[in-house]
């Protein structure tokens, strides 16, 4: 596929960029910074601003598959959102979070005691970009959320999936590296099975 990753270079990011082209698909990755991007087989590093409609829209059209990787707290959901709606692309997938997951009483993460107050700004902005997603009526998105530890590890493949409720370990732990999550994401990609619909990953 022609693949569109915003955010190339980040964390979550880079790795989605790794399993895409060790799966030898085509992709624009795009940054503000785009030295920093990995210069891979099949890679076209390019310049962009997640909060420029019309310019990144000029960037994604032509591509099966936008994925977007940003952070929320420094990033408008809505531009993000009109920029791929502009460009015609057919999916659009978000690197999503944990906090607007459900524990398993039902409350939202970002809601429950000891959340870290540091991580509330990023958690409560991905809360909004999730539920803004979910009133779309015409754009076929899907929004991946990584359980609450989202950390440098190994590419296992060994994970599993779920809806809107965190998935834990059985000592309690919540957890997935980024390595596994880039497989997750991009077996969506290939093999659609929650369009329209949030859905998480975790050991």
């Amino acid at each position: 596929m022609k693949v569109a990753l915003i955010g190339a270079s980040g964390q979550a990011g880079s790795r989605i960029l790794q399993e895409l082209t060790l799966r030898g698909h085509t992709v624009t990755a795009i940054a503000r910074h785009p030295e920093k991007i990995a210069n891979l087989p099949g890679v076209t590093r390019l310049n962009g601003d997640a909060g420029d409609p019309a310019g990144l829209a000029a960037l994604l059209k032509g591509h099966d598959v936008a994925i977007s990787s940003v952070r929320f707290a420094t990033s408008d959901h809505a531009a993000l959102t009109d920029a791929v709606k502009r460009s015609g692309v057919a999916r659009y997938l978000v690197v999503g979070g944990a906090g607007s997951l459900l524990s398993e009483s039902g409350q939202l993460i970002v809601d429950s005691p000891g959340f870290p107050e540091g991580a509330r700004p990023e958690a409560t902005k991905g809360l909004a970009f999730l539920n803004a997603l979910r009133s779309e009526t015409d754009l076929n998105w899907t929004f991946l959320s990584p359980a609450m530890r989202f950390i440098a590890g190994e590419r296992t493949g060994k994970f599993r999936l779920g809806g809107d409720t965190m998935i834990r370990m059985a000592n309690g732990e919540s957890w997935i590296s980024f390595e596994d999550y880039a497989i997750a994401l991009v077996d969506e990609m290939e093999t659609p099975a929650h369009a329209r619909r949030r859905f998480t990953v975790g050991y």
